[in-house]
């Protein structure tokens, strides 16, 4: 405890980056990890969660008109940082299996290869993702598409930002491999949290990529918030230490298992009550289902009004676009901590309120 009374190194207290190191190498296996190679050295972070690291990281990397690509729908935090930032945000389309590779070559398909190397270029530089369970889709992209989509990102020298905190969500095993696991090149900063496992108000987060990239990270921290709270690292990492690599791995699966019952009796519900006036995909991890609503051509005022005056809370989809002023018929619903009993009366008002406002 007395290592948490005291301030740290901003990268983090030693046994705590020890660990996540461990951690990352024995769950993804970076093929930069332990290379001496300047350009594509692999580095850790702890960080005061992992909105924290991707709020500095989009700091560090964007300049004001400059064009970055985003996943769409995409997560309203990492929305809410990039947009005051003043970059031109493209949006990549998505679906049920996450972003479209098809889509990203087409964007990308009006600049030359070549013009990665022009500093002056307006080629996009940076590629948001969440590759795992997204917020708000509910959606995880196949291995094959992210073996495409980091073939794309060789070719335009993209740098990949893996916003991945539902990774150890997903309702299938094995995992997925991620981005980080696939990295050759040194060309993906992942970011991590303890948020979705361990514990939300901890605030500890951990980044994994380029050590050139993490040093600019980590002088914004020096001048910023210093370092990661040290009494939450320390508790963190008594909790890691007392349950072991395999009692960690262990108690992921049991979380994953409680989300994905929960997602299976929110669809369930939805089904009951919403087939006919609404269309979804079930979740493959984390703890969104995102929801079109049929006959409706926005959901914001259906949502932020009538259903919270009918006592049910939903997000309107609007918030989950770069533009979001532009009608959508999409929600997002969580099922995180409902009980499916309260699913079941949620989903039956929100059709009431269909059948009134679609007068079917």
């Amino acid at each position: 405890m007395r290592k948490g009374l005291q301030y740290a190194a901003t990268p983090g207290i030693a046994d705590l980056l020890e660990w996540i190191k461990m951690l990352q190498k024995a769950i993804h296996n970076p093929p930069t990890m332990g290379i001496t190679d300047p350009q594509r050295q692999l580095d850790v972070l702890v960080t005061s969660g992992s909105q924290d690291a991707i709020c500095k990281t989009m700091e560090a990397c964007i300049e004001k008109g400059q064009n970055i690509l985003m996943e769409c729908p995409s997560y309203p935090g990492t929305l809410g940082i990039v947009k005051p930032l003043g970059p031109n945000i493209i949006e990549v389309k998505s679906d049920k299996d996450g972003i479209d590779p098809a889509h990203l070559k087409q964007i990308l398909s009006k600049w030359n290869p070549s013009d990665a190397k022009d500093k002056d270029s307006e080629l996009p530089r940076l590629l948001y993702i969440i590759p795992n369970g997204g917020n708000p889709t509910g959606a995880s992209l196949t291995l094959k598409r992210k073996k495409e989509i980091y073939k794309i990102a060789q070719t335009y020298d993209l740098l990949i930002l893996e916003d991945d905190p539902y990774f150890y969500l997903q309702f299938n095993n094995p995992y997925i491999p991620s981005f980080l696991s696939m990295d050759e090149d040194g060309r993906v900063v992942r970011f991590d949290s303890f948020s979705k496992l361990l514990s939300g108000g901890a605030r500890v987060g951990f980044v994994t990529g380029p050590k050139a990239v993490l040093e600019r990270i980590g002088l914004h921290m020096q001048v910023s918030v210093m370092h990661a709270s040290g009494l939450s690292q320390v508790c963190i990492h008594t909790v890691l230490e007392s349950m072991g690599l395999e009692g960690f791995k262990n108690h992921a699966l049991k979380v994953a298992d409680f989300y994905r019952r929960q997602s299976e009796a929110c669809v369930a519900a939805a089904e009951k009550h919403l087939t006919g006036l609404a269309e979804w995909a079930a979740p493959s991890g984390g703890m969104f289902l995102w929801m079109k609503l049929l006959n409706i051509e926005d959901s914001y005022t259906l949502i932020t009004e009538k259903a919270r005056a009918a006592e049910v809370l939903f997000v309107p989809g609007r918030v989950f676009y770069a533009d979001d002023t532009k009608a959508t018929p999409y929600i997002r619903v969580s099922y995180s901590v409902v009980s499916p009993e309260l699913m079941d009366k949620g989903f039956e008002r929100l059709a009431r309120l269909l059948r009134e406002e679609t007068k079917h």
